[in-house]
Parts: C-alpha cells; sequence; structure tokens
C-alpha cells in the first residue's frame, strides 16, 4: 500500500504519532522531593491537628504529667479529734482528771530514698507515654502521605485514560472514513467503538476511586469527604526518594523508632521499680502529736512514734522484689527483641526501595524508550500495509499501559520511602501497592494481548514494594 494514496492513513498517523508524543516524559520538568511539596506539607499539618489518635496520644502524656508530683508527695497528715468522759450523766470535764477534749495531728514519713524512686517511676512513665505519642504522629504523617500518593497516583491514571480517549477518538474517526471510501473493513470500526465504549466503563470506575481517595485524605484532615484535596501536578514531578548507606538506614531507624525508645525507657523503668521494692522493705515512721484539754485542769498532752513490724516480708515484700526483678528481665528482653525488629525492618525496606529504585531506572532507561519506539514502529508499518489497523491500536495501548506500571512504580518507591521514615515495626508496608496498576490489568484489552509489557513491569514492582499490596487499578482488560 502506498502511503500517499490513502490519505486517512497520513492522517491517522499524525493523530497517532502526536499522541504518543505528547504523552509526559518522566522528567518532563525539575522534581521536588515529596517532602518539599506544600500541598503535601498543608495535609499533613491539618492532619496533625485533627487526628483524633494523635489528640488522645498527647492527653495521655498529660496524664502522666499530672502523676509525676502525686507520686512524691507525702501522704495526707491525719487530723484527730475526740472526747474522754468520766460516766454518762454529765460531762465532767473540768472535773475530773480524766475528762478531756483531745485534738491530735499524725504525719507518715515514707523511708528515706522511696519517694525520690516514686518520683522517677512516674517520671519514666512520662517517657514511654512520649513514645507513644511519637508513634501515634509519626503514623499520623505516613498515613496522609500514603493517601496522599494514591490520591496523585488515580489522577494520574485518569489523565493516561484521557490521552487513551483521544487515542480511540480519532481512531474512530478514521477507521470510520476508511470504512465509507471501501479501504477498511468494518471490523475496524466496531473494534474502535468497541473501546471507546469500554474506556467510558474504566473512567466510571478511576472517578469513584479519585472521590474514595480524596475522601480518605480529607478524613485524616477532619474535613468533609468532599472538599476539594490540591495535589503536585504529576508524580513524574516528585524527585525519587534517597536511597541512604545501609547502615546510616539501621542507625537512623535505631534513633527515631518510638516502639524502641519505648522499651528502652521501659528497661529503664522496671529497673528503678526493682530498686522501689527493695526499698519499700523498710517500713514507713508516723509520728503523732496532741493535746487534751481538761477545762479548769491542767492540760495534758502526747507524741508518738509508729512503726510497722515487717513480720511478713518473706511473703509480701521479698515476693514483690522477686516480681519486679522478674518483670525487669522480661523488659531487657523486650527492648532486645524490639532492637532486633527494628534493625530487621530498616534492612527490609532499605533493600525493597533500591529494588524499587532499580526497576524506575529500568523504566527510564529502556522499557519506556523501547515501548515508545514500538508504537512507533507499528505506526509506520500500518503505514505501508505490513500490520494490520489492530496491531497499531494494541501498541498504542501498550505504551500509555508501560506509562502507568511507571507511576505505580514510582509511587511504590515513594511510599517505601514513607515507611522508612515511619519506622513502624509492622512486617508488611501498608499501603503499598504493587507496580503492575493498570498494566496489571491493562489499559485496554489490546496491552493484555500485546505480550504483556505491564506484567512484567507488575512483577518486578511487586518484588519491590515486598509483596504488599492494596493497588486499585482500571480493572479488567479494555
Amino acid at each position: 500500500m502506498n502511503l500517499r494514496s490513502h490519505p486517512f492513513a497520513v492522517v491517522l498517523l499524525a493523530l497517532l504519532a502526536a499522541a504518543i508524543l505528547a504523552a509526559p516524559r518522566a522528567r518532563a520538568e525539575a522534581p521536588v522531593p515529596l517532602a518539599d511539596d506544600p500541598a503535601l506539607a498543608r495535609l499533613v499539618e491539618e492532619s496533625l491537628a485533627a487526628r483524633p489518635e494523635v489528640k488522645a496520644a498527647a492527653a495521655r502524656v498529660r496524664i502522666a504529667r499530672e502523676r509525676v508530683p502525686q507520686a512524691g508527695a507525702l501522704p495526707d497528715p491525719v487530723l484527730s479529734l475526740g472526747i474522754q468522759n468520766d460516766g454518762f450523766r454529765s460531762i465532767e470535764i473540768g472535773k475530773m482528771e480524766t475528762s478531756f477534749w483531745s485534738i491530735g495531728a499524725a504525719q507518715t514519713l515514707p523511708w528515706p530514698g522511696k519517694r525520690g524512686l516514686r518520683t522517677d517511676v512516674a517520671d519514666l512513665a512520662v517517657r514511654e507515654a512520649d513514645a507513644s505519642l511519637a508513634r501515634a504522629r509519626l503514623s499520623a504523617e505516613a498515613d496522609v502521605r500514603r493517601a496522599y500518593l494514591d490520591l496523585l497516583l488515580v489522577r494520574d491514571r485518569l489523565a493516561l485514560l484521557v490521552r487513551l480517549e483521544m487515542v480511540w477518538e480519532r481512531s474512530e474517526g478514521v477507521a470510520r472514513g476508511r470504512y465509507e471510501s471501501g479501504e477498511a473493513a468494518q471490523t475496524d470500526l466496531l473494534r474502535a467503538q468497541l473501546e471507546r465504549t469500554r474506556l467510558r466503563q474504566r473512567r466510571v470506575g478511576l472517578e469513584a476511586e479519585e472521590r474514595a481517595r480524596r475522601a480518605e485524605v480529607n478524613r485524616l484532615r477532619g474535613r468533609p469527604a468532599g472538599d476539594p484535596v490540591e495535589t503536585a501536578p504529576s508524580l513524574a514531578q516528585i524527585a525519587d526518594p534517597a536511597l541512604p548507606a545501609v547502615d546510616a538506614a539501621v542507625a537512623y531507624a535505631e534513633e527515631r523508632s518510638p516502639e524502641l525508645a519505648g522499651a528502652r525507657v521501659g528497661q529503664v523503668r522496671a529497673a528503678r521499680q526493682v530498686d522501689l521494692a527493695r526499698r519499700e522493705r523498710f517500713p514507713d515512721v508516723t509520728l503523732s502529736a496532741g493535746v487534751m484539754p481538761r477545762g479548769a485542769l491542767e492540760p495534758m498532752w502526747q507524741a508518738g512514734i509508729s512503726i510497722p513490724i515487717p513480720l511478713f516480708s518473706g511473703r509480701k515484700q521479698g515476693r514483690a522484689v522477686a516480681e519486679r526483678a522478674a518483670d525487669a528481665e522480661a523488659n531487657r528482653a523486650d527492648a532486645e527483641a524490639a532492637a532486633e525488629v527494628v534493625r530487621l525492618r530498616a534492612i527490609e525496606r532499605y533493600e525493597a526501595l533500591a529494588a524499587a529504585l532499580d526497576t524506575l531506572k529500568l523504566f527510564r532507561g529502556g522499557l519506556l524508550v523501547q515501548s515508545r519506539a514500538t508504537a512507533q514502529s507499528a505506526l509506520a508499518q500500518y503505514g505501508v500495509g505490513r500490520v494490520p489497523f489492530t496491531t497499531v491500536l494494541e501498541a498504542v495501548a501498550g505504551n500509555v499501559s508501560d506509562e502507568d506500571a511507571f507511576l505505580s512504580a514510582a509511587a511504590d518507591a515513594q511510599k517505601l520511602a514513607v515507611a522508612m521514615a515511619e519506622v513502624s515495626v509492622d512486617a508488611t508496608f501498608p499501603g503499598v501497592v504493587s507496580a503492575g496498576g493498570m498494566a496489571g490489568g491493562g489499559v485496554s484489552s489490546a496491552a493484555t494481548k500485546s505480550g504483556g509489557r505491564g506484567g512484567a513491569a507488575a512483577a518486578a514492582g511487586a518484588a519491590a514494594a515486598g509483596g504488599g499490596s492494596t493497588s486499585s487499578s482500571m480493572g479488567g482488560g479494555m
């Protein structure tokens, strides 16, 4: 077939080539780190101010702080008022020597060192509550960042769908013209119409998902579900996360982990409780004094000291020391286990992020270029009659599918970086999606039939993500 003698083919080539070349490149503009995104920074700030979980953790810190002065306070003094009278017929105060009013006071004084140890234990409980607050804040920030990335990803998918819709719309017009002129089979026209209908179906699903993702972001910042949410223009405009050295990643996790900090504080608190239990063996002393007015007679007075006798120390105080010693041992083991888990999770996320970044390099360095070249080659071969119309459409759909897989892989890498900053001890990476995204199910049925380039990208992304997946895609093949 001579290209010049078929004007419809020329138009098709021009339109589809323009659509491919108009697809946004992975690095169209200078990217900025996710942490420097002003829209995300505002969302995080609003979320930290609105999240009930953070408010509850902050309230528990205040509760613990209020317990510190209570722990070190003296027991309340005791005031005693009384009367002693000879006989029941009349008040004999002032008449009988053994009849009198009595006013007394008593104060218990803890054994030296007990109050200080109790204060130390209560103060360490404040530090444990601070660790819980730090965990609540880190989780709240990570939740917002993951929800933001999910919203950004679905908006990018909608943009990809718009471009594909333009291709199918133009293709349908060209196919209709060629069919009416007898240069193409009716199948080309029907296929283009079918794919446009499938795209409308996928749009309904993606728009519903966009609303759901927006509602999630608004929930995290305490806003109505339908409020607009500003995001970056595209995932491609966000810089890849930096990959530190593995030793630096482990050290960062150990320094930042609230669970590890809380376990270490718990270890110290348990040791102080052992010291307090040992000190509790010593009895508290109660001092008392009183005066007994006797009316016209000379008043009497008294002073005393009371000391408990620890006759049952073997069954009470001694057992308490053994209990606290066992608790201290358990806390030491918990702190060691927490340190091991934190180090393990840091290494896992480091390796997963390294794999994710390598996957992105494959996308940028070869896969996307090859995908575009394949689509352009199919266009050229269709122009000279070497391939059928469906081959061109499959190649174009495959290119769009690979563009989507790249966006999903970029979102995965960002979420892994978010997980590293969150330093959670969870075994999974919450919210990390499979890099297949739309490519796993296909932007179009053509992409599914074209050899599964998106499927290979999905497998690479899943390996980078460590297997965790809450991916939402365009669904089945279009």
